[in-house]
């Protein structure tokens, strides 16, 4: 029995070694009650939350049904004025930035893009005059072939 009880102790000397060495210091101790603590105000917070709305919703329930026939109609005009006030706001900014930047693109200062619109001209006068030309070759058969149809014409 002496034997067994040697062994006994050893491993649970070492287990307790190996516990104490795994231990966490006083810093690690402080902030996990930092964090039991922090957790707890959290969940306090947030039952008392959700407790005061549900405690709102069944008083003031009543009072929303009987003044719903008011409150349908305020709040269909304040969301079309609103709508409506943030889309001008938002078609005035992009006129104001169109018109910044065609005045920086027409003062030659080259704003973002401006090459961009430089080749489209470009094309569009090359595609202009090739239709043009095209129109003159074409007219000028058309004309023939009139003449052909009715020589007294």
């Amino acid at each position: 029995m002496g034997d067994r009880q040697r062994t006994t102790r050893s491993s649970t000397n070492t287990f307790l070694q190996k516990l104490q060495g795994h231990a966490p210091n006083s810093t690690q101790m402080i902030g996990l009650l930092t964090l039991v603590v922090s957790g707890a105000i959290l969940l306090v917070l947030t039952g008392l939350t959700v407790t005061t709305t549900i405690l709102g919703l069944i008083f003031f329930t009543p009072l929303i049904i009987i003044s719903s026939p008011v409150w349908v109609p305020v709040g269909t005009v304040l969301f079309v004025m609103v709508a409506g006030f943030l889309s001008v706001s938002g078609l005035c900014v992009a006129a104001l930035a169109s018109m910044s930047w065609m005045y920086k693109y027409f003062k030659g200062k080259h704003p973002v893009g401006a090459d961009r619109v430089d080749y489209a001209r470009s094309r569009i006068a090359d595609t202009a005059s090739h239709m043009k030309d095209y129109a003159r070759e074409y007219g000028g058969y058309l004309q023939s072939k009139v003449k052909d149809a009715a020589p007294g014409a």
